[in-house]
């Protein structure tokens, strides 16, 4: 055995798998550039924490569940102009989700609303947080069915143990009074523990109605805008309006 193999076999016992794979290219370019001990110690180290950091990421982004991958500077500003790319970017910071902020982006369809959801998700992904994506029809589902399904009842597991929870569609349809009561106790656990985005074609002052119990829609709106930004997007769907179509 080579000395070289040695070594990558000695860095995969040590369970640095991605500096065992990074050693022969490296060792050939601290070799034509001449580099320190050091240096090439600490390009070894960083290839292996680089590597680490990557497949972490990669399984953040899996465990969200994104329907889609999106950015704020792939949003429309020009087409919607009822919020501001400067606000966007400062939400990109993610300094409100340090401190358990949450986001309330209100609506109708196609305004983009899940698209500014999932870009703040995923920007939080890439730098280090644990987010959930869920549909509200989903989440209402793994409700009802939590007594029966241990997918369900680790979906919720999960959603309890994460720092950003983002909640698309609520108000889409209207909801039973234990529904409503099963949605407020998630977020009565979530409150100040973890921030949440929630999408919702529904203006706060409607939630009571289709959650049928005003005061159940009190208390979870008096948890949810403690501490809250809320983004009142209007307009025409961008969707309708960028459309393809079959015949010219």
């Amino acid at each position: 055995m080579t000395l070289l193999a040695e070594v990558s076999d000695q860095l995969q016992s040590l369970n640095m798998k991605h500096a065992s794979r990074a050693l022969s290219d490296l060792l050939e370019q601290s070799q034509k550039e001449d580099w320190s001990n050091l240096r090439m110690l600490g390009a070894l180290l960083r290839a292996e924490r680089n590597g680490r950091d990557d497949k972490s990421r990669l399984k953040r982004m899996k465990d969200a569940g994104f329907p889609y991958m999106a950015t704020i500077e792939g949003f429309d500003f020009g087409f919607q102009r009822s919020i501001s790319k400067k606000h966007m970017m400062q939400l990109k910071e993610l300094t409100w989700l340090e401190n358990a902020f949450n986001l309330l982006f209100i609506g109708p369809p196609g305004v983009g609303k899940t698209h500014l959801a999932v870009a703040l998700g995923i920007a939080a992904v890439d730098v280090g947080y644990k987010v959930t994506f869920i549909h509200m029809e989903r989440l209402v589902n793994a409700l009802r069915t939590r007594e029966i399904s241990s997918k369900s009842r680790q979906m919720l597991k999960r959603l309890l143990q994460v720092d950003l929870v983002i909640i698309d569609e609520i108000g889409f349809q209207p909801m039973s009074r234990v529904e409503a009561n099963d949605l407020f106790c998630i977020i009565s656990q979530l409150y100040q523990q973890s921030s949440i985005i929630i999408t919702s074609n529904k203006g706060v002052t409607e939630w009571g109605e289709f959650l049928g119990e005003p005061a159940v829609a009190a208390s979870m709106l008096d948890r949810l805008l403690h501490k809250c930004e809320v983004f009142d997007m209007d307009g025409d769907s961008y969707r309708l309006a960028h459309r393809e179509r079959i015949l010219s």
